[in-house]
């Protein structure tokens, strides 16, 4: 069975699960997306608590970082780590919206090459962030509810200031931390994890010139295509300053903001994979007691009909860029769930016509290679050196014992975490 962290509808509160039920790790816009982590009767740390050490490999000496997560052995309470980088802060719930916090919660890193070591406890739904340039604003809502900083609101006070994270779960069993793309390229972000036994796992992320590289290759495929890819590209707006490269959108959050772009774009491949499985059946393995599940396109419906597990209509650019709408919304029917992540991915790599059979008959080598197909994905893989990292919400999907593409790492006994910015002297393990 694949290591596969199907998601579960976010509601994104303080009502996390207990210590030894699943934790939800966050992952894609706005947290509408969630890994589960498994949790096992195995000890993470003696302790109860993990050492991060937190690197800036940028050229800047303006480096912060942020932790933020809730505290699993503090009634799930909203949790900041404080500047100091070893006391806890619990935001008290305001009676106002946006509440400035009342404590500093920047880490300065230092100059480039330094790196700080952060001690945390217990935390659930973590994210690990990272500024350049200025320090992050975060602010707290009734509940308490963290109000993080925002892509998508032009208001918000960190739209022009380069940043990005990374996410976690560190409770009583395991670690599991891992990068993204799901949302947006930011600076690049590489993780190190060393268990108690010396042993260590690497994700290698971006180098230093890698967000420069994938915009390049997007207004390379916007010259084939004429399609929106350079559009997702994000420069900053500094006044009489010449204006410079700051994140890149992923197709998801660029049609969140603009809902025109992309709109025809999975068309003729949509049309194309349901009049093949009009003939034929699709096999999916579900990974899990469903077994394998086989159906096929009805006619008359213009449904793919997977039996127990669902009627799928046809996925528009929408559904398929962001695998959380349409038929790839998340309702009761278990069955349809483990569905839905295997279905998406496969949409996403343009497989189906390829293959009919996910994602056990899929290969890497076959990923993104039809015209029509996630380009965003295909070109951010590209850029990471080691080719990992999410750049949409189920790209953990992998054939029974097939190669990782997500860019996680977890662990039963977490000694050290060390979370790098910048990109200098990235490598690939």
């Amino acid at each position: 069975m694949a290591s596969i962290k199907d998601r579960i509808p976010s509601t994104h509160s303080n009502a996390v699960a207990q210590q030894q039920q699943p934790i939800v790790q966050h992952d894609g816009p706005s947290d509408s997306q969630q890994k589960t982590v498994q949790t096992q009767n195995r000890s993470a740390t003696a302790t109860g608590s993990l050492q991060i050490q937190l690197q800036n490999r940028t050229n800047s000496s303006t480096v912060y970082a942020y932790i933020t997560g809730l505290a699993i052995n503090n009634n799930n309470a909203l949790f900041l780590l404080q500047a100091d980088a070893r006391t806890p802060y619990y935001p008290p719930n305001p009676s106002s919206t946006g509440t400035k916090l009342s404590v500093n919660v920047s880490i300065p890193l230092g100059a480039p090459g330094s790196s700080i070591t952060a001690t945390i406890p217990q935390i659930a739904g973590g994210r690990i962030w990272f500024s350049i340039g200025a320090p992050l604003v975060f602010a707290v809502n009734p509940g308490p509810g963290l109000v993080e900083p925002s892509i998508f609101n032009p208001q918000d006070p960190n739209i022009n200031t380069n940043f990005g994270f990374s996410e976690f779960t560190f409770n009583s069993s395991q670690l599991f931390v891992n990068i993204s793309y799901v949302d947006f390229v930011g600076p690049p972000i590489a993780l190190t994890l060393t268990d108690t036994s010396n042993a260590t796992q690497h994700v290698s992320g971006m180098p230093a010139n890698g967000l420069q590289t994938v915009a390049n290759a997007l207004v390379a495929q916007t010259q084939k295509d004429t399609r929106r890819w350079s559009s997702l590209i994000v420069n900053t707006s500094s006044g009489s300053n010449a204006a410079q490269l700051l994140r890149i959108l992923s197709p998801n959050s660029g049609i969140l903001l603009n809902p025109t772009w992309f709109q025809p774009y999975w068309q003729p491949y949509v049309d194309q994979v349901y009049t093949h499985y009009t003939s034929q059946p699709l096999t999916v393995n579900t990974q899990a007691s469903f077994g394998n599940v086989s159906g096929e396109v009805n006619s008359q419906s213009n449904s793919l009909n997977l039996g127990a597990g669902g009627m799928f209509q046809k996925p528009t650019a929408a559904d398929i860029f962001g695998c959380n709408t349409g038929p790839f919304a998340t309702g009761q029917n278990s069955e349809t769930n483990t569905i839905i992540p295997r279905l998406a991915a496969a949409f996403n790599r343009s497989t189906l016509l390829l293959t009919n059979s996910i994602p056990d008959g899929e290969q890497v080598s076959q990923y993104y290679t039809n015209p029509i197909t996630n380009h965003y994905a295909r070109i951010v893989h590209a850029a990471n050196l080691d080719g990992k990292g999410y750049a949409f919400p189920y790209d953990d999907v992998v054939p029974d014992g097939g190669v990782p593409q997500e860019g996680a790492l977890f662990s039963y006994s977490p000694a050290l975490l060390t979370v790098a910015v910048g990109g200098n002297g990235a490598y690939a393990a």
